[in-house]
């Protein structure tokens, strides 16, 4: 037999053996995951499989399955590789993005009573955790220009019970982070980065993950680069709290002082004031060896999305009712998992659901990513005013209602994006033209 691979069984040599996987996957489940990964029809596709699959027979019989599924070696090079890419120190490995923002919201400690500000404008991840233990949500305006987290309102929303501030890279556009950090700084209050569009990001030479007290990455199977479709990152700038965060994502389980006639301890994990029970978030080993993979290729591919948002600038140029995405600067090099379409509905000769309809008669795949959060039921449920908090959100209902949609980047022929370029372009003229 083999080393040791899991703490909990002796697989090591020994003449009564204890598996650490109960169930291997045999060579007939590695080819229908082949089917999967690699989906195709008709004749030469079937004649490829099947020599694929006659190879396998013969590696099934001199190969062995993986000693461990989860969490293992797969997991820490997958961890090791972010940490590489981003500068950081800290990333953990988690099933999926929201479970990040939990540690991260379970160590500010919330509790009824607390205020959480969010963007006005985020997926639902964002506040699903401050919502469920019944701290109040503050909802800040967003900036016209990029729909991310507006920091002046922030500025003017921050009270004594503001515990954290969560700004959200929407579309991999960086939020303005330094004058959030200022505000956090001066109130004590801790920073949560939802980064779920923006891995390898950066804001004033930082990559994204390395600025808040915590950022939380998504590799979800939309995202820019995935882990065979769910994962997540969350990294810290907390001193020492890295080790205790990665002992979060399992159940807490201590090495240091196990119990009597026993292999560890479960011991709860520090927090900001208080400790807290942690959870099972733990990923498997092929959702680690997938993120390896797309981490070592994800420059190359936010250079293809930079191409074709860069392109999409150039066509919409000639026209002046168009607001495009904002590009690369000096400051802010975001990651295009989305375009950001913005129009002058006073020049368009109408708003942005006119436009929409218009694109998708065309066939023109578009949507406004997200939706003012404030607007969802499960809020109003919790005992909040939707129409009282749009009035302290004018731009997101301005931006939402009348301005912004979103434009895929990735995965488009040039002809496609010619097409796409084309439509708008069309079908603003029309709409100029009351058409």
């Amino acid at each position: 037999m083999g080393k040791p691979t899991d703490f909990r069984y002796n697989t090591g040599a020994t003449r009564v053996p204890w598996a650490a996987v109960g169930e291997n996957y045999n060579a007939h489940d590695l080819m229908e995951m082949i089917r999967f990964l690699m989906q195709g029809e008709g004749k030469e596709y079937d004649a490829a499989l099947e020599a694929v699959w006659e190879k396998v027979r013969e590696l099934d019989k001199i190969s062995t399955p993986p000693g461990k599924l989860s969490t293992g070696v797969q997991v820490e090079m997958a961890e090791a590789a972010v940490d590489e890419y981003l500068g950081s120190d800290s990333a953990t490995f988690v099933t999926n993005c929201t479970s990040g923002f939990e540690i991260a919201y379970k160590y500010a400690g919330l509790k009824p009573g607390d205020e959480v500000i969010v963007p006005a404008i985020t997926f639902v991840a964002t506040m699903a955790y401050p919502l469920a233990v019944g701290a109040k949500l503050v909802f800040a305006d967003v900036d016209p220009r990029t729909c991310n987290m507006d920091p002046a309102d922030v500025a003017r929303k921050i009270t004594p019970k503001t515990k954290m501030i969560v700004p959200v890279h929407l579309g991999g556009y960086p939020v303005d982070m330094a004058p959030i950090m200022k505000l956090a700084k001066e109130h004590n209050i801790l920073v949560l980065e939802d980064a779920a569009h923006a891995f390898g990001a950066m804001y004033k030479g930082k990559k994204i993950g390395t600025i808040g007290d915590f950022a939380g990455f998504s590799f979800h199977e939309v995202k820019n680069i995935t882990s065979f479709g769910e994962g997540g990152i969350l990294t810290t700038n907390v001193p020492g709290f890295a080790p205790d965060m990665k002992r979060a994502r399992f159940l807490g389980l201590d090495f240091t002082a196990p119990i009597k006639n026993w292999l560890y301890n479960i011991t709860p994990i520090p927090g900001k004031e208080e400790p807290f029970v942690a959870l099972n978030y733990s990923p498997t080993e092929i959702q680690g060896l997938g993120l390896r993979l797309q981490v070592a290729r994800n420059d190359e591919i936010i250079a293809k999305r930079r191409a074709a948002a860069t392109y999409l600038n150039s066509r919409f140029a000639e026209c002046d009712a168009i607001i495009p995405q904002q590009l690369d600067s000096d400051d802010v090099k975001p990651t295009f998992h989305m375009y950001l379409l913005q129009i002058d509905p006073a020049k368009a000769g109408g708003d942005i659901q006119t436009l929409k309809k218009k694109l998708d008669e065309k066939g023109v795949t578009n949507i406004p990513h997200f939706g003012p959060l404030y607007r969802f039921r499960v809020v109003e449920m919790m005992g909040y005013d939707a129409d009282e908090i749009a009035k302290t959100c004018p731009n997101c209902e301005e931006v939402f209602y009348r301005r912004f949609t979103h434009l895929p980047l990735y995965g488009l022929e040039d002809a496609q994006l010619e097409y796409m370029a084309d439509a708008i372009l069309a079908s603003i003229k029309e709409m100029q033209e009351g058409k």
